[in-house]
């Protein structure tokens, strides 16, 4: 009769085992390794034709769809109801559209899911940030669909002839010193906004 392994062995075997099995599980559809996040890119859309809205009206003032804007930059944001930092950049992009004017437009694009929420809310959302542009709601996604936003809020800067030249995915403090440079690029010299204290220089 074949004497049986000592303990230390059987646990050495025993680990052994427990390693190629691993091992095996890893490469035939067992844990596979995370893929690299993708990038938020908006669907590669910089230097491409800003797909048109098609979005519900819902509140505010200005154009409501690109067609309507053309001539102006346009930010077109992604937000929601749901989204804090949204709350923060609402009046920054409002404070964009007072300073630049008539050459700029604000598109807010809700992504809030009609059995979510009412007109009514989404209307109180902008009226508590104090905004007037105009607000529409993708009701069925086909927004969502042609911009491909990968976080919230998520601002697609398109140009006066209507190509996407920038992408903020996501908002932190500050982000509306960067479209600011971006828009007054975008502008020009001529159609930029004049200094604060009205161009006057120390005698």
């Amino acid at each position: 009769m074949r004497p049986s392994p000592s303990p230390s062995f059987a646990r050495v075997l025993a680990a052994l085992c427990a390693s190629l099995a691993l091992s095996l599980a890893g490469g035939c559809g067992g844990a596979a390794p995370l893929a690299p996040p993708a990038p938020e890119t908006g669907g590669g859309l910089i230097g491409s034709a800003a797909p048109e809205l098609a979005a519900e009206v819902v509140s505010g003032e200005g154009p409501s769809t690109l067609k309507d804007a053309r001539g102006k930059v346009v930010i077109v944001d992604f937000w929601a109801t749901y989204c804090r930092p949204c709350r923060k950049s609402f009046p920054k992009y409002q404070a964009l559209l007072d300073r630049f004017g008539g050459n700029l437009a604000v598109l807010a694009v809700s992504l809030d899911a009609p059995e979510d929420v009412s007109t009514e809310q989404l209307t109180a959302f902008a009226d508590e940030a104090g905004v007037r542009f105009k607000i529409l709601w993708d009701k069925d996604q086909s927004a969502e669909k042609a911009y491909k936003p990968r976080r919230m809020p998520t601002a697609f800067v398109v140009d006066r002839g209507g190509v996407v030249r920038h992408i903020h995915a996501g908002y932190e403090d500050g982000e509306e010193d960067k479209i600011s440079r971006e828009i007054e690029a975008l502008l020009g010299p001529a159609a930029a906004p004049p200094p604060a204290d009205g161009g006057r220089q120390s005698p």
